[in-house]
């Protein structure tokens, strides 16, 4: 594995296949060398911001989130004061992982499949430690796989060859994210991170059941594409088919076509990111054609720096 973020395919391995053992593992040292000293100190987690559980009160401050308000110390003291949140003891992460068959699809270094794996990696790398949790569901359009929360990088190796190897839908079948997400909402989880790891394309009917986990957990949003997801070559006559309703369609493909594509799907993309900010989720977008760990460790410098410039403020 190359360090500039190219990946194995995990494909077509099965649980119990030693290839599929050692390229997740080869994936592990890669992430453990680029991404450690990238999260500094304790529990401080992928998407850093204030915690959970209660802490002391002070003066609210320009910009500081009304929702902390401490009314009781308010009107003790007859001064606007917030309520400080300190970060929990255990964090528990959990993981929903679109596997619907669009994600079987790549054109540049890798598929958004190999992609969506090496995302959960980095995932657990960058969450794990310290008693903290992890469980996932992978949602296909056929079935919904549950992996429970445990610790340990045991139980995250399991976790990812679980997803890496999750069957594949049957032709015709499209994804399900709507499912895969309200899956969280029962039974009832402790307050901790959700990762919503997809494409995204198809139907936005995920918002409603994120919109709730989003009111109970930090979530995130991590998009992967490929470049042909986002514009067509000038190839000519082609035969296109949909990966998930298996539709064929013969197309010749002009300047305009081209320039019509490109523009739906910047459209689409852009109303995705808008319903994830109106969840509460950053997104972190991740390509097949980019060094996918750059990406990574870009995001969350970029969110640190917010955050340092909100304490400021």
């Amino acid at each position: 594995m190359a360090d500039n973020g190219a990946l194995p395919s995990f494909g077509a391995g099965t649980l119990e296949d030693p290839k599929l053992t050692a390229a997740l593992k080869t994936l592990e040292i890669v992430v453990r060398r680029k991404l450690d000293g990238v999260l500094q100190g304790d529990h401080l987690g992928l998407i850093p911001g204030p915690g959970s559980e209660p802490g002391e009160a002070r003066e609210y401050q320009p910009g500081d989130d009304v929702r902390r308000m401490d009314w009781s110390v308010t009107a003790r003291t007859t001064h606007p004061h917030v309520r400080q949140m300190v970060a929990d003891r255990e964090l528990e992460t959990w993981l929903v992982v679109d596997m619907s068959a669009s994600l079987d699809f790549g054109t540049v270094n890798t598929t958004k499949r190999d992609l969506a794996v090496a995302a959960c990696a980095a995932i657990a790398h960058l969450t794990l430690g310290g008693g903290n949790r992890m469980g996932a569901v992978v949602c296909t359009g056929d079935q919904v796989v549950r992996i429970p929360a445990r610790s340990g990088r045991a139980h995250a190796l399991n976790t990812l060859k679980t997803i890496a190897t999750t069957t594949r839908s049957t032709d015709g079948v499209r994804g399900d994210l709507f499912a895969g997400i309200d899956a969280l909402r029962r039974p009832e989880r402790r307050r901790g991170l959700a990762v919503v790891v997809s494409d995204f394309l198809g139907p936005i009917d995920w918002d409603r059941p994120l919109r709730a986990v989003g009111g109970h957990h930090d979530v995130l949003g991590v998009e992967v594409l490929d470049p042909r997801d986002m514009e067509l070559p000038d190839v000519g006559e082609v035969m296109l088919r949909d990966a998930e309703s298996g539709q064929v369609r013969e197309l010749t493909i002009t300047d305009k076509v081209r320039a019509d594509f490109a523009r739906a799907a910047e459209a689409h993309r852009m109303e995705v990111q808008r319903t994830l900010r109106k969840c509460g989720a950053p997104t972190l977008a991740l390509r097949t054609d980019r060094d996918w760990i750059a990406d990574v460790v870009r995001f969350i410098a970029q969110r640190r720096r917010g955050m340092n410039a909100g304490a400021t403020r």
